[in-house]
């Protein structure tokens, strides 16, 4: 009969190039974390440890590696991010000018970035519509359509 027990190195090898493959595509460092359990795990093997106690060991290595060592490389690449809100987040607080008049859930704005949006007034700007030409700022973005709060200038 064929002992399979002397192939488990093969196994945990696999499994170390496997998470190393896949934290390459990730780059999260996760996998990578667990390829370091898993050779943690073929260091129990070689020496001599029981099937149970390998597989125990490189969980062990991965949880703690998951939970001290990965946090800080996270933090230490997302420390030169650029902080400045991009896509939606950016919308939020821009101005506008209106294109088409806004009335109920019908209008037209163009914001600051060139964009023209659909529009809708916020609840709490207490107006029922607002005529073309008239300054808005972006309160928010509600699927395609931003709502408007009018902006109210000052010509001192």
């Amino acid at each position: 009969m064929l002992d399979l027990t002397q192939y488990v190195w093969i196994v945990w090898l696999i499994l170390v190039f496997v998470c190393v493959i896949i934290e390459l595509l990730t780059l999260e460092f996760t996998f990578l974390m667990i390829a370091f359990g898993s050779v943690a795990g073929l260091g129990a093997y070689l020496l001599g440890w029981e099937w149970w106690a390998q597989i125990l060991t490189a969980a062990v290595v991965s949880v703690l590696l998951l939970l001290t060592i990965r946090p800080v490389l996270l933090r230490y690449m997302r420390r030169g991010a650029d902080p400045t809100p991009s896509n939606i987040a950016a919308l939020a607080g821009m101005s506008g000018r209106v294109v088409s008049p806004i009335a109920d859930t019908t209008g037209l704005v163009r914001l600051a970035n060139g964009e023209t949006w659909t529009a809708r007034l916020a609840p709490e700007s207490g107006r029922s519509i607002v005529e073309t030409g008239t300054s808005v700022r972006v309160a928010l973005v509600d699927g395609a359509t931003v709502v408007v709060v009018p902006v109210e200038r000052d010509d001192a």
